[in-house]
């Protein structure tokens, strides 16, 4: 009978503890489950959070490196992106609507200069929407179009002007195409809308889109470039690095470095490249192969590759 009362006492003493400690013992319970749900789910999700901080990360870089290049527009001339004269696409208004239109189709552009008797006059710029426009309405008859007529008014500009102003004065007159001249009035080169918002957000690629004129890939890792190539499509296009502050191609960067115009098969080490001459125009340098370094250093004196 003893024994049976102390069961029952302690059956009851055991329901009245869990009574009152239900709320903690449930509490403990559901946070255990909890802790064991978050570490499962931090195991699933690693990868995809490690993924997302990456790109908000990368995100983040190119937000910054986009204000930095926004800002230094006032620091740049149209005279360090536009291209050079001697890589500028034109037409020579003389020639034969049929081979004008001919020219038009072929090219990857769709604004082009006209010039007549040299590259120094430019007579206009022609669209060729309002070429195609004009030929519709001349039922295709290539001996009724004027070139003259179509074509817009060509803007020069000094190439001393900042891009910071040449963008506004983009927007402000609703232009695309400027042809960029020298104190002399001499052509220098052109400039366009799209030039100076690419050196804001970078490379705008379209479908009609060609590969960088003048730079040539080896299989070697070597890379051949034309002399007349602008340092900063070079950078652009590499991830180079090389300084354009005293020279606007690949060639003057040689030249300015070297002190002289090298001969051909010179060679020169600087900038963490190894310049080779391939081949010397007269005074100009026309071709070079570009090739990574093996020691960085200071530039190097004329030697033989």
């Amino acid at each position: 009978m003893n024994a049976g009362w102390i069961v029952a006492s302690l059956l009851c003493a055991a329901i009245l503890f869990a009574i009152v400690l239900r709320k903690p013992l449930l509490a403990m319970f559901d946070l255990e489950l909890a802790n064991r749900k978050r570490r499962r789910l931090s195991q699933q999700e690693t990868r995809a959070i490690i993924q997302r901080l990456r790109s908000e990360t990368q995100a983040m870089k190119d937000d910054r490196s986009r204000v930095e290049a926004l800002l230094a527009l006032s620091e740049l001339e149209v005279s360090d992106v536009m291209v050079h004269r001697t890589n500028m696409r034109s037409i020579n208004a003389d020639n034969a609507p049929d081979m004008i239109v001919r020219e038009v189709l072929q090219s990857p552009h769709t604004r082009l200069p006209l010039w007549k008797g040299s590259l120094d006059n430019i007579v206009g710029i022609l669209h060729a929407k309002d070429l195609l426009r004009a030929l519709n309405e001349a039922d295709h008859d290539f001996s009724c179009i004027d070139i003259l007529k179509i074509a817009a008014k060509p803007w020069f500009v000094p190439d001393t002007t900042s891009l910071d102003d040449q963008l506004n004065a983009f927007l402000r007159r609703k232009a695309h195409i400027a042809i960029v001249v020298d104190e002399y009035g001499e052509v220098e080169g052109l400039v366009t809308l799209e030039d100076i918002i690419e050196e804001i957000v970078g490379d705008i690629a379209d479908e009609h889109d060609v590969e960088m004129q003048g730079v040539k890939q080896e299989a070697d890792g070597s890379v051949v470039v034309e002399g007349t190539v602008p340092i900063r499509d070079l950078n652009r296009a590499l991830g180079w690095a090389l300084p354009d502050e005293e020279a606007t191609t690949i060639a003057g960067l040689v030249i300015h470095e070297a002190q002289s115009i090298p001969e051909e098969k010179q060679a020169f080490t600087f900038h963490g490249k190894r310049f080779v001459v391939m081949k010397r125009d007269k005074n100009r340098i026309a071709r070079l192969r570009i090739r990574p370094a093996s020691v960085e250093g200071p530039p190097q004196p004329a030697a033989k590759p």
